[in-house]
């Protein structure tokens, strides 16, 4: 039996929320006495499209022996869901670049006489479109003002996957959300050449889920460096604890940059930070 990536879920940590089934439209993740759990190995593409979506982090990617996916049987089981649960699919592969599985769910259809969807690249919620335009000219600046240097799409840490191409083998920013506001050539200076992710250690709820996207960066994206900004007040701290946390826990070493942002919008400081 063949190791491959696929998902892991912690049933210590698993609520029973059931928030991560319907970004499963393959039908791997089931409900069953009150947690979620792997159904059958077969079904699990292990994209990870359903790390985004618990709100207790209870779900991982992990390589591991198991069944090969086959795109066909994952078919046969979605078209008795309806043309919803079809287009969904669908769309999820083409997201995360599945030419290979969606060419072959496309061909189990016609075989099956199945009318063909329009098929857009989606992640069910407009928020969570998987978007990387890294390859495409720089957006042009408008209206005088400097052009954008941002490259992908969803940048917030809890909506990104890290599994997502444009985070393989890049330099990340991890900003704290004001420091863009405050730093005024952020894109330009700072942004320009990175994939990014941005987070508020202060306001968001559930950061154990940062600490496991911060780790999976490291051991399966094989994020190149980690560039932590932060704005000089107390709170903002946190987000350098997330990160040393989850780089910690990575098997895999990777450099970590320490930039601080002053009120006014200066550098305060720089600097690689030990583990």
């Amino acid at each position: 039996m063949p190791k491959r990536k696929i998902i892991k879920i912690d049933l210590d940590k698993c609520n029973g929320c059931g928030d991560c089934i319907p970004g499963c439209p393959e039908g791997a993740i089931q409900l069953i006495d009150g947690k979620a759990r792997l159904i059958s190995d077969l079904f699990c593409d292990g994209l990870g499209a359903c790390l985004g979506t618990c709100p207790v982090a209870a779900i991982s990617i992990e390589e591991r022996q198991a069944e090969e996916y086959e795109e066909k049987k994952v078919m046969a089981n979605i078209v008795k869901q309806g043309p919803n649960t079809i287009k969904a699919h669908l769309e999820h592969l083409k997201s995360h670049g599945q030419k290979k599985y969606l060419d072959q769910a496309l061909e189990f259809l016609k075989e099956q006489k199945i009318d063909l969807p329009k098929v857009e690249a989606s992640h069910g919620c407009p928020g969570m479109k998987m978007m990387d335009f890294s390859d495409k000219p720089q957006t042009p600046a408008s209206r005088g003002g400097q052009p954008s240097a941002l490259r992908q799409w969803p940048i917030q840490l809890h909506l990104v996957s890290p599994l997502a191409l444009y985070f393989q083998g890049k330099d990340v920013l991890l900003s704290a959300d004001c420091v863009a506001y405050s730093l005024g050539g952020f894109h330009a200076q700072y942004l320009l050449g990175k994939s990014l992710a941005i987070a508020c250690p202060k306001l968001d709820s559930n950061k154990d889920v940062y600490i496991e996207k911060i780790k999976m960066l490291a051991d399966q994206a094989k994020i190149n460096t980690l560039t932590v900004m932060i704005m000089e007040v107390p709170c903002c701290g946190g987000l350098l604890a997330l990160a040393k946390e989850g780089l910690s826990q990575a098997k895999r070493k990777v450099p970590l940059k320490l930039m601080v942002v002053g009120i006014k919008g200066d550098i305060m400081s720089e600097e690689w930070v030990t583990l």
